[in-house]
């Protein structure tokens, strides 16, 4: 059978023998929103939670509106229209609205990025900012969580009179699901906050996985730390396959957000009757496969469908290599990630892009990893613990060699916007 999977701008066409084909998981078909742009206005007018956005405008100076940044396909060009306006009617001058790019600890976005994320006119009127991890002096200290968690904010969200997230609400393999308070944190906090957020007693944890919220430590520090900061409203959306709208949640950071992902996992979660031998997989092409360290959700997202001492073949195109360079380096300069993992939980050590590798070595510590890219030559690719392939299907014949002729394969062509789990009602 002939399956596409997302891959790149383009996708990638794959030939997978019937006879092994277990299973096909992919998004539960949703209706796209036939009007998205009154979707969202209805949504800040009527929102979850919280008073409208134009009652929380009424009498404020300023706003900061946090954005994705570009390794997430949220509909900026539909949601912020709306949202500034009302700021602006609500008496908001257009010049004390700031946009702040959530990059958690990624690059920030060029400006070619922005203005595919939000369109030309807004980029022309508006002033957009990257966050800065790394720059501790344009962060503000609130404390710390619960758990330990030192808070380091973006001054200009903090300092702003009004504070709004809009994001994307998808699986996430460490914190259950994206958007709400994940666009304060990682999204724009401190390094400071992050190494210890996304350190290995935070990432180790067994429920802090993809579509596990409930007891989860990456989402509760992460939203202790939201509504510390202040964050008045978020407005997420949901997608379909298409990337089409099919659900806007605005309202306060909790309640509309969990609205948001009840939506979200009757999209996402897609049964399977028993683990399989091989896992075919990708990091849902682009924005999400541009590097190496985001193909590792790809990995980790596949987990669950795979059996102990599987293979797992995933795509990724990698058109910007591996990484940022702390986690390039690492990789290229480790030889034993277990021991470089176990070395993260020594007081003192911290390298950035740290909890990535711990991922890598979940994925790799279960199964096999086959990786195709065009991004990435073999030689490099070899030395970041995954075994280079020159196509799927040479993946697919090594994979039936290694587990035999009767091994039952599952493709996951979304990569980890879907959920696997193992059901035997399937």
């Amino acid at each position: 059978m002939k399956i596409k999977l997302d891959y790149g701008h383009q996708g990638l066409e794959v030939t997978v023998p019937d006879a092994n084909l277990e299973a096909i998981l992919t998004l539960h078909a949703a209706a796209a929103h036939p009007e998205p742009e009154r979707a969202v206005s209805d949504a800040l007018k009527q929102p979850v939670g919280c008073p409208p956005l134009a009652a929380l405008a009424r009498n404020r100076k300023s706003a900061c509106v946090v954005i994705s940044d570009i390794t997430r396909p949220v509909p900026n060009r539909i949601v912020l229209p709306p949202l500034l306006a009302i700021l602006e009617v609500s008496g908001i001058a257009r010049e004390d609205i700031t946009i702040l790019v959530a990059t958690g600890t990624h690059r920030p976005n060029t400006r070619d990025e922005l203005e595919s994320m939000v369109g030309p006119n807004i980029l022309r009127s508006y002033r957009i900012e990257n966050h800065v991890a790394t720059d501790r002096e344009s962060h503000g200290y609130l404390g710390e969580t619960p758990r330990g968690v030192p808070i380091w904010v973006d001054k200009r969200f903090l300092q702003a009179d009004l504070k709004i997230s809009v994001a994307l609400i998808e699986p996430h393999f460490m914190a259950g699901y994206s958007g709400g308070r994940k666009s304060i944190c990682p999204g724009i906090c401190g390094m400071d906050t992050v190494q210890i957020w996304h350190g290995p007693r935070f990432i180790g944890h067994e429920l802090s996985e993809a579509g596990s919220v409930e007891g989860n430590p990456v989402h509760e520090d992460s939203l202790f730390i939201a509504r510390k900061a202040g964050l008045d409203m978020i407005c997420d959306v949901t997608l379909d396959e298409r990337r089409n709208i099919t659900g806007v949640y605005a309202g306060e950071v909790e309640a509309a957000w969990h609205r948001g992902i009840r939506a979200a996992e009757s999209i996402s979660k897609a049964c399977i009757r028993r683990p399989v031998d091989i896992v075919i997989t990708s990091t849902a092409g682009y924005p999400l496969d541009l590097t190496f360290y985001q193909a590792v959700k790809g990995m980790v997202g596949a987990l669950p469908a795979v059996k102990p001492d599987g293979t797992v073949i995933v795509v990724a195109r990698c058109a910007e290599g591996i990484g940022g360079k702390h986690f390039t380096d690492t990789l290229l300069e480790s030889t034993d990630l277990d021991a470089f993992v176990e070395k993260t939980y020594d007081p003192g050590f911290f390298v950035p892009d740290q909890w990535q590798v711990h991922e890598l070595a979940k994925a790799i510590n279960k199964s096999e990893v086959l990786m195709y890219t065009e991004g990435i030559s073999d030689e490099l690719l070899s030395r970041c613990f995954v075994t280079p392939i020159p196509s799927v299907e040479e993946g697919i014949r090594r994979s039936l060699k290694k587990h035999g002729p009767q091994a039952r394969i599952a493709v996951i062509p979304k990569g980890p916007y879907v959920v696997p789990a193992v059901s035997r009602a399937v």
